[in-house]
């Protein structure tokens, strides 16, 4: 199938269909879902998703660039080597425009972004980039948060419950009132250089 066909999709169910390392340009999808499609390594340049779902694909290595995305969730989905940065953002966003369920995210950046509310719930995102971003009433429940970065980033209020490996500096980022689980917070105190001893 070739998307370039239309410049506008709306209400649109795509099934397993093979996109990868096409190049997408200037689109608007809205109320479309996505399942079982592959877009590893395409390209979305100027692209607009609006109240979209995207549900066991796989979108590895994609380019967002200058995409803007509204309401968008990822469901079981593949998401490795994505850079979220490329994408536009509006200056103010009220609450995160992109969510995450039962996904892999390892090796993405969300270096320097502001999304409160973001939710990445049961994920894996091994060596994620977090930093100098405002993550404040997060969802990081249940996720593996292995070898990912955070400094300077504001955690204030996220829910970090079930989530596990994570790396948090309590000097270097903001955690007021994020909810810990009580024994996986004990990795919060390797930030001050103390012994543990049973």
């Amino acid at each position: 199938m070739n998307l370039a066909e239309k410049s506008e999709y709306w209400s649109e169910h795509f099934k397993g269909l093979d996109f990868s390392a096409q190049a997408i340009t200037a689109i608007d999808f809205e109320g479309c879902t996505f399942k079982g499609c592959d877009f590893s390594e395409a390209t979305f340049n100027k692209c607009n998703f609006v109240d979209c779902e995207f549900i066991n694909c796989n979108l590895s290595l994609v380019n967002i660039a200058y995409s803007k995305f509204s309401e968008v969730y990822f469901r079981e989905s593949k998401l490795i080597g994505v850079n979220w940065t490329k994408a536009w953002w509006s200056g103010l966003l009220l609450s995160s425009p992109i969510k995450f369920y039962r996904s892999i995210l390892n090796d993405s950046s969300f270096y320097g972004l502001a999304m409160k509310d973001l939710v990445l719930e049961e994920c894996k995102a091994h060596d994620v980039d977090f930093r100098e971003g405002d993550f404040s009433c997060s969802n990081f429940t249940y996720t593996d948060l292995s070898g990912s970065l955070f400094s300077n980033s504001n955690l204030s209020g996220a829910d970090f419950s079930e989530a596990s490996n994570y790396d948090i500096n309590i000097y270097q980022n903001v955690i007021k009132q994020a909810k810990f689980s009580r024994f996986e917070a004990v990795r919060l105190l390797d930030s001050l250089e103390i012994e543990l001893v049973d």
